[in-house]
């Protein structure tokens, strides 16, 4: 009778411990407070909060603005005799104005003299290479039709800018449809190697993935303006580390308005090798402005005229050269207010420079500008 009784009790904890393990999704499910295997109740997440509210609408209104931009060769097929379009280089624009000019970079339309462009809403159009600086890396191109044209980006300042401050990068990469990086400006004035040799001074650094094919893109600041044009990525497997650079606006806005009127850019020069950085630091040891010369180009307008470069001696000390104060009476405190004063000039136009010369002497001498080779 026990024998039987431990068979029973034996039986019966078999069957629970079975009943357990088939049941086993629906008591999990009513531990996780859902009886019925139905889909779990939606959180309400709340208003986004103020400052992704403002990315989205930076996006959403510059994004129609940013096209994707396509180059293609012609080629002749001798047997047929048919003519067939290859793609050969692609990357992202912004619409300049409404007259239908779209701002990229040189090396994105090198060698073309038309390409392919197309709109957020999947239009393609067909536009011209109007005006290129490859010593800046711009080119501008034209729409061949205007209808209902997306509009033109705002656009900004970046002699004002600050280390920290926030901004937004929209790229179409390979015409995969927008894509929007954030990050800050990283640092200012940096200097890359161009790919037309030489090099590329004065340029934002930023933290905000400048990802392959966005060249040419614009870089936002937090009000949605354009503060720059993203240019290159600093990376030896061609992916984004990080670093990325893009040309300032007040260059943008200087050189392009050249290239629309004249199709390339001319500014006159004073032959002078300058940098923003070791100026800063010169100015303030002397508690002066100005832009300091550190090479004076042989053969140049500022040579002929005994403009004096910084020197180094051979017990390494410093000799400084002369500092620009003034263009024709109007203030230099930087490269880029030199070269926007050269812009109002032509070639064989005299201006009058006021420097100031071994830190103590002012000057004032004549000089004959030549053009920008």
């Amino acid at each position: 009778m026990r024998d039987n009784r431990s068979v029973s009790v034996f039986l019966w904890v078999l069957l629970a411990v079975l009943l357990l393990w088939v049941a086993q999704p629906v008591w999990v499910a009513w531990f996780n407070g859902d009886s019925r295997g139905t889909p779990r109740t939606v959180t309400a997440r709340g208003d986004l909060a103020e400052a992704e509210q403002a990315t989205i609408e930076i996006f959403e209104r510059n994004s129609p603005s940013v096209v994707f931009i396509t180059t293609v060769e012609r080629v002749l097929n001798l047997w047929s005799r048919d003519v067939r379009e290859i793609p050969q280089g692609t990357g992202t624009g912004f619409v300049w104005d409404k007259s239908g000019h779209v701002v990229t970079n040189y090396h994105v339309v090198k060698g073309q003299d038309t390409a392919k462009i197309r709109l957020a809403d999947q239009r393609v159009f067909d536009a011209d290479v109007v005006g290129a600086s490859p010593e800046h890396d711009l080119a501008v191109l034209r729409l061949r039709s205007l209808a209902d044209m997306p509009p033109p980006v705002q656009v900004g300042s970046s002699s004002d800018l600050r280390v920290g401050q926030h901004v937004l990068a929209i790229g179409n990469p390979f015409g995969l449809d927008h894509t929007l990086t954030a990050g800050v400006i990283s640092a200012l004035r940096r200097s890359i190697d161009a790919e037309e040799g030489g090099s590329m001074e004065g340029l934002i650094q930023t933290d905000a993935a400048i990802n392959p094919g966005n060249s040419g893109g614009p870089l936002l600041d937090s009000a949605g303006r354009l503060i720059g044009v993203n240019v290159a990525i600093y990376s030896p497997s061609g992916a984004s580390a990080g670093i990325g650079f893009a040309i300032p606006v007040d260059v943008v806005n200087r050189v392009v308005p050249r290239l629309v009127k004249d199709g390339r850019y001319t500014r006159p020069v004073l032959g002078v090798a300058m940098d923003d950085t070791i100026s800063e630091k010169i100015n303030a040891k002397l508690n002066t402005q100005g832009v300091l010369v550190l090479r004076v180009q042989p053969n140049s307008p500022a040579a002929q005229v005994g403009l004096r470069g910084t020197q180094i001696t051979a017990n390494d000390d410093l000799i400084l050269g002369d500092i620009i104060q003034t263009i024709d009476g109007k203030p230099v405190s930087n490269t880029n207010d030199l070269n926007s004063l050269l812009d109002n000039y032509t070639q064989n136009s005299t201006v009058r420079v006021g420097l100031l010369r071994e830190g103590k002497q002012v000057l004032e001498v004549d000089v004959v500008l030549s053009l920008l080779r």
